[in-house]
């Protein structure tokens, strides 16, 4: 693993260690380490050859700080981590991302009840006894176990995808880059898109000893236990709990190894039934005459599908919904191309409160994806720390009519926060001047299913409100998706005209893709967006891709596979109607 990564991987645990240690995430060192991670992540030079003052010139690391950075180079260890994790096993950790138990409440439930894992706490509400204790109350101890319950929390520990993709793509990187190893691949329910995983599989191919590949996964800094170290497979658990399990095998076998541990098991248990028909038999390690142990694929996945009778299943669609039957059909879906992704319509600058990319340089980064449209939305002004006053909002028109096109349309926009009451930011008239609005719930995820419900329908029926933003509002993982009637919210959105925003972005994936796949037969428009803060996270539409592939979604029914033309006729459509 490259330097860079591991330390901010290392920045990164002491931030939301020291948010437990200090009880706030507003903390002097908390703040410190995630500027230093955002530093780290931005610069371009090698980490592991700067020295302490050198690491001191990027923008955001501080002396101790820096200290602490060259420190973990050189040893590979830091005693204030050892400290902090010592502190605050996994098991307390996982406490900290129940929704409504914050680092000081955390504390609480420890030094009052004794409480150090989910399990604890879910005996603790069981026996009534969390609301005992002063800032809790029976209400809140409800609430508690609902969120529990939701996000499915003490059952078998998964990994959601957004912190389990970033570990695969940078093990699968740095193992491509090995001589000894030929190819590798991430497979298991992360290759076929799934929301959390449970472990993390990986197949490498090679021609050599296999030893020194397991030797190097036994020796990452990540890797808090060693479950199995063998020849053919080697299994550990990091210190967050995610097992990784490493197969390798010869060239010669990559197609079977990737097929078979990709998954899943209902789609693989079909194939083998139909090689079974044909006299042969499926394994890991090859498509093969049964009787005469004859290969007829092994190295590939299509010469294995092909030989089979079926065109190419990708990975997404391997979920045993019928993709089989629709493959001997040639019937299966087509999925949005790169090329086909006309416009992102969800984009922050750094004007908004949590954004990091000056305005140019969203735009010049849209402009080398090959966009036509861009919409520009910044956070409004009722949300907390991160809104914009309508002034400083005006004043960014001149900014992007000084930076559009001819070859790409800059809309100036806003996302909207939804109020309790479906309330939105600004007056009538002003977010009737704008050329594009979003509106999404960033506050009262707690409501009852009516009132979220009403509160989301009122924002759509409002004029200028072109897209629904994460509708949902899950972290997945995290925070469970709000309580809403959601044939209700497909009616409404037909009706009004307003789209539903696909958030690409790891942790929402919102909207999820069994609300897409309900609203398969309904003439609801989506958009695919990055919802991009910095420049670098446009590329988050590549996820979008899969996920609305993954849920048999036509293309046309996104509206940002439209071109220029189309797209700007019907984002109009719902204004001109009522002015």
């Amino acid at each position: 693993m490259d330097a860079k990564h591991d330390v901010v991987d290392l920045l990164r645990e002491l931030a939301e260690l020291t948010i437990l240690d200090e009880g706030s995430p507003q903390a002097f060192r908390v703040r410190a380490y995630e500027n230093a991670m955002r530093a780290v992540e931005a610069t371009s030079d090698d980490i592991s050859a700067m020295s302490e003052s050198q690491l001191t010139k990027l923008d955001g690391v501080g002396k101790s700080t820096a200290k602490k950075i060259r420190t973990y180079l050189d040893t590979g260890r830091l005693d204030k981590l050892d400290q902090l994790r010592a502190a605050y096993p996994p098991s307390v950790v996982e406490l900290s991302q129940i929704p409504g138990i914050g680092p000081k409440a955390v504390k609480k439930l420890r030094t009052e009840l004794g409480i150090e894992s989910v399990a604890d706490l879910r005996a603790a509400l069981d026996a009534q006894k969390v609301r005992t204790l002063s800032g809790f109350g029976a209400k809140k101890e409800e609430k508690i176990k609902e969120a529990i319950r939701r996000l499915g929390l003490g059952k078998q520990r998964r990994t959601s995808i957004a912190k389990a993709m970033p570990i695969a793509q940078r093990l699968v990187d740095t193992l491509k880059a090995r001589e000894d190893v030929l190819d590798a691949a991430y497979c298991g329910s992360l290759r076929r898109f799934r929301e959390t995983i449970g472990d993390l599989d990986i197949v490498v191919a090679t021609e050599g000893d296999p030893k020194p590949i397991m030797d190097w996964l036994v020796g990452l800094n990540m890797v808090d236990q060693v479950l199995v170290h063998g020849d053919k497979k080697t299994s550990v658990s990091t210190r967050k709990g995610l097992q990784i399990d490493l197969r390798v095998v010869a060239p010669s076998q990559l197609g079977a190894a990737m097929l078979y541990f990709t998954g899943s098991k209902a789609h693989n248990i079909k194939l083998r039934q139909r090689a079974l028909a044909r006299g042969w038999t499926l394994n890991e390690y090859a498509l093969e005459e049964t009787e005469t142990k004859a290969i007829i694929a092994a190295e590939t996945e299509s010469a294995i599908y092909e030989a089979l009778g079926l065109r190419f299943i990708p990975p997404e669609l391997r979920e045993d919904n019928g993709e089989i039957e629709a493959a001997e059909e040639d019937r299966l879906p087509a999925g949005v191309a790169a090329d086909q992704v006309r416009g992102d319509l969800h984009v922050h600058t750094d004007l908004s409160g949590d954004g990091r990319s000056p305005l140019a340089d969203m735009v010049e980064a849209a402009r080398a994806r090959g966009y036509a449209y861009l919409a520009i939305t910044e956070h409004a002004e009722d949300i907390p720390l991160q809104g914009v006053l309508r002034e400083k909002l005006a004043a960014q028109r001149k900014q992007i009519d000084a930076l559009e096109g001819e070859d790409m349309t800059i809309l100036h926009g806003a996302e909207l926060n939804i109020g309790k009451d479906g309330g939105l930011d600004y007056d009538h008239d002003f977010r009737m001047s704008l050329d594009w609005c979003l509106a999404s719930i960033h506050t009262h995820f707690d409501l009852s299913r009516e009132a979220q419900t009403a509160r989301v329908i009122k924002a759509m029926e409002d004029p200028a409100v072109n897209m629904i933003g994460h509708l949902t509002a899950r972290t997945i993982a995290k925070r469970p998706p709000i309580e809403l009637d959601i044939d209700a919210i497909l009616e409404a959105a037909e009706r009004t005209g307003t789209a539903l925003e696909v958030n690409c972005g790891l942790p929402r994936l919102d909207v999820s893709v069994d609300i897409l796949r309900r609203a398969r037969d309904r003439e609801v428009v989506f958009i695919m967006t990055s919802d991009a803060h910095h420049h670098r996270e446009l590329n988050r539409m590549d996820w979008g891709r899969l996920h609305c592939h993954r849920a048999w979604l036509d293309p046309d029914r996104i509206a940002n596979t439209w071109d220029r033309d189309r797209f700007l006729r019907w984002a109009r459509q719902k204004r001109d109607a009522v002015s």
